[in-house]
């Protein structure tokens, strides 16, 4: 990636190594039941998987998913502020944000959607679009007693020079620090520093 591809994003490599040590054992990620985990990380590619439990239902924890602007955190986009990102809920849609001087950046595309059920996505987030990778991101979304059981699995398969052991635990922390702020939202806990 290019000194001029954005201030929030670092390369795939800096993301790695500025993240790495916070992500280190990251299991719990805020009160209430959440988790996140790297479920697998080889020469070729890993999977982390985000689990929270949210008090709300299903419905109102899907409308607030396709809100990334209120959930997603600054500091992990191209431009520096989350409110330029947008995520259309239909096959073909985009989780897209808006650059200064009328530039964009594709983040996922679209591909599955069943509202208040499950939303699915392709791409490669953020310093993993510079790399020779493809991306699938399903967030599932399960009824409870008392609320909502919420999953997101992100996988990326391809080719990373170093394999991909540290981007998975900084995907991970990312994606898990994203789970959270979803988390709160949906709960009206007060925003974290964006």
């Amino acid at each position: 990636m290019g000194p001029d591809e954005g201030k929030g994003w670092k390369s795939a490599r800096a993301c790695a190594l500025a993240m790495s040590a916070a992500a280190v054992g990251l299991a719990p990620i805020g009160a209430g039941r959440a988790a996140a985990e790297v479920i697998s990380a080889a020469a070729n590619g890993f999977e982390v998987r985000e689990t929270a439990h949210i008090a709300a239902p299903p419905d109102k924890v899907y409308a607030a998913l396709l809100l990334p602007a209120r959930w997603w955190s600054s500091q992990h986009t191209f431009s520096g502020d989350a409110a330029n990102l947008v995520l259309e809920p239909r096959a073909g849609g985009c989780w897209c944000e808006t650059l200064p001087n009328g530039g964009s950046v594709e983040h996922l595309h679209v591909v599955y959607v069943a509202p208040g059920k499950a939303l699915r996505l392709r791409g490669a987030l953020g310093p993993f679009q510079a790399m020779a990778v493809e991306g699938a991101m399903t967030w599932s979304l399960a009824a409870a007693a008392d609320g909502t059981d919420i999953t997101m699995a992100y996988t990326i398969v391809g080719y990373g020079k170093d394999g991909f052991g540290e981007l998975a635990k900084a995907a991970d922390r990312v994606l898990g620090e994203a789970s959270q702020s979803l988390k709160k939202l949906v709960e009206g806990a007060p925003p974290a520093p964006r």
